[in-house]
C-alpha cells in the first residue's frame, strides 16, 4: 500500500470509533519521519556547503590569476567589504520602506476587492491585476521618469531623490501582491463565520474587524514573509536606474581596482550577504506555514 493511505487511530475518550489521520501524522505516529522534511534537511546542508565551495573556488581562481606584485584577493575583498556592505544595508532600507508602503496600500486594496460596491471591487481588481502582472523593472523606469523631482506642499518644497522614486516603484508590485494575499486570506475563511456573525447582529465592518481578520493574520504571514524575501532579492534592480546601492558600489570597486580576477569573488561575496539575510527568512516562512497550517 502507498504512503498516502490514512491510518486508523482510536479516540482518546476510549470509544471504539476510529479517526482518520492525514498521511504525515500517520507516519509520525508510526515512528517514520516525513520524507519531505528529511529532503529539506539535506538540501539545507548542501546549500551552505555549495556557497562555501563557490566562495573558496572563486578565491583560489582569483589568487591564481592575480599578478605576483598585487595584493591578494582576500586582502582586496576585506578592503572593499565595508563600502559594499554599506550599499547592502541601503538595499535593506529600500526593502523595508517598499514593504511598509506596499503593505499599507495592499491591505486597503485587498479589502476593496471584497467590497459590496461593484465599482470599488472592479476598480481595485483592475489595479491589482495591472501592477501584479507588470514587470518590476518597467515600473521602476516609469517611476523614475514620470515622477517629478520635487513636490510642492503649500509653502514647502519636498524633494524626491532617485532612491525615493525607486522605493515607490518597488512598492507598487508589492501592493498588488499584498492585495491578493489579503483577498485570499479573507475568502479562505468559511462562509459560516459570516453567517454566524450576521445571526448575532454584527455589522459587516465589525464582522471583518473582530472575527474574520484575526483569523486571516496567521494565514497571511507566511506569504507576506515570502514576498518580503523576494523583494529584498529584487532590490539590486534599482542599480539599473542609477541608485547607489550594493551592486553599483561593487562595480565601482571593480573599476577602481581594474583587476578582472576580482569579478567573481566580489559578486560571490555580495551573493553571500543576500543569502545569509534571505535564507533564514525562507526557513522561518516554512516553519510558520507548518505552524499555522489549517487542520481539517
Amino acid at each position: 500500500m502507498s504512503d498516502t493511505r490514512f491510518w486508523l487511530k482510536p479516540l482518546p475518550t476510549g470509544t471504539d470509533l476510529p479517526v482518520l489521520l492525514p498521511p504525515a501524522q500517520a507516519l509520525t505516529r508510526r515512528g517514520c519521519a516525513a520524507p519531505e522534511a528529511d529532503w529539506r534537511f539535506r538540501l539545507d546542508g548542501r546549500l551552505s556547503v555549495f556557497l562555501l565551495i563557490a566562495f573558496a573556488l572563486s578565491w583560489l581562481i582569483g589568487e591564481a590569476a592575480a599578478a605576483p606584485a598585487r595584493p591578494g584577493i582576500l586582502v582586496t575583498l576585506m578592503k572593499w567589504a565595508p563600502l559594499v556592505f554599506q550599499g547592502f544595508l541601503f538595499n535593506l532600507l529600500v526593502s523595508f520602506l517598499s514593504m511598509a508602503i506596499g503593505t499599507i496600500a495592499g491591505v486597503v486594496m485587498g479589502l476593496a476587492q471584497i467590497s459590496l460596491l461593484l465599482p470599488v471591487r472592479t476598480g481595485s481588481w483592475l489595479v491589482t491585476q495591472f501592477f501584479r502582472n507588470a514587470p518590476w523593472l518597467v515600473l521602476l523606469f516609469y517611476c523614475m521618469f514620470l515622477l517629478p523631482f520635487e513636490v510642492r506642499v503649500g509653502p514647502w518644497v519636498v524633494p524626491l531623490p532617485d532612491w525615493v522614486k525607486a522605493t515607490i516603484g518597488l512598492a507598487l508590485p508589492v501592493m498588488a501582491n499584498v492585495s491578493e494575499i489579503v483577498r485570499g486570506g479573507v475568502q479562505s475563511i468559511p462562509v459560516s463565520q459570516w453567517e454566524s456573525a450576521e445571526a448575532l447582529a454584527f455589522t459587516r465592518l465589525k464582522t471583518l474587524w473582530m472575527i474574520i481578520l484575526p483569523q486571516c493574520v496567521k494565514r497571511m504571514i507566511p506569504p507576506w514573509m515570502n514576498l518580503y524575501a523576494i523583494l529584498t532579492m529584487a532590490t539590486p534592480l534599482i542599480s539599473i536606474v542609477g541608485v547607489q546601492e550594493s551592486m553599483t558600489l561593487t562595480r565601482a570597486a571593480l573599476s577602481a581596482e581594474g583587476r578582472s580576477e576580482l569579478l567573481v569573488p566580489m559578486y560571490v561575496m555580495l551573493l553571500a550577504w543576500f543569502f545569509i539575510y534571505c535564507y533564514p527568512i525562507a526557513r522561518w516562512t516554512i516553519r510558520m506555514e507548518r505552524r499555522f497550517a489549517v487542520k481539517i
